[in-house]
């Protein structure tokens, strides 16, 4: 059987990326501090890829303040729930893609959207059909390298936007769930979501590229998620030298 996305490492300088990425990825790994304080480098990597996610929402908060538990906006709060259910998330990402993304919403959109629409898909036809493809590839209906199937799951869900309120939290932590579950980053150390919002502008006209489904649109964004992978990977240092300094 074909595999549907194989052809996006054939789309020009991508599967040259992908590989750049995972190395750049692999090794920020290396870094001493996750022998001894990986726990605490996965936690500081959370709460900075939950900031950024909320901003890109349009909820822009200091890290610092966030920190502090200052912060009661719901967005925030939110995007601060998704990220702490992650690990627990990760192994039935592929066995149960549609149960694990409402309560990806359900914990994202409290306080944001009525309580009866928590969880609930969106009453569109063409969204259901597109959502129902998307959730076959979670589960198994591809064989591309994890980095290119979570860049699928993260431009798709923010094109379809299945949910009501943040579908955008939503569709970063789909993503980094695609990345955790496929043992990309199975410890969640790649803050992804702080490269996309380093180039923000970059990340709003990659997401509207792909949404045209062309090849240069798909191009783009998965050239702009490459990027953004390593942006977040050459954070690891910085946060393990820290860590290590106050320990």
């Amino acid at each position: 059987m074909n595999d549907p996305l194989a052809p996006l490492l054939e789309l020009a300088g991508v599967a040259e990326a992908v590989g750049s990425a995972r190395d750049r990825a692999d090794a920020a790994m290396r870094h001493r501090a996750l022998r001894r304080k990986g726990g605490q480098v996965a936690a500081e990597v959370g709460l900075r890829a939950a900031v950024a996610s909320a901003a890109l929402e349009g909820a822009d908060h200091d890290l610092e303040v966030v920190r502090q538990g200052a912060v009661t906006d719901p967005v925030m709060q939110g995007a601060l729930r998704v990220v702490g259910a992650l690990d627990g998330l990760a192994p039935r990402w592929r066995n149960a893609p549609r149960q694990v993304l409402a309560r990806l919403h359900v914990l994202a959109a409290r306080g944001v959207v009525p309580d009866d629409a928590l969880g609930r898909p969106v009453a569109d036809p063409v969204v259901a059909a597109r959502l129902d493809t998307l959730m076959a590839l979670v589960a198994g209906g591809t064989r591309v390298p994890p980095l290119v199937l979570a860049a699928v799951v993260h431009g798709e869900l923010l094109n379809l936007r299945p949910f009501d309120g943040p579908s955008g939290v939503v569709a970063r932590a789909a993503a980094r769930l695609t990345l955790l579950s496929t043992g990309f980053d199975p410890r969640g150390l790649i803050g992804v979501e702080v490269g996309h919002l380093r180039r923000r502008p970059e990340y709003i006209g990659a997401a509207s590229a792909f949404a045209t489904g062309t090849p240069d649109g798909l191009r783009s964004w998965l050239r702009h998620y490459t990027a953004a992978i390593e942006a977040g990977a050459d954070d690891l240092t910085p946060i393990g030298d820290a860590i290590l300094a106050t320990t």
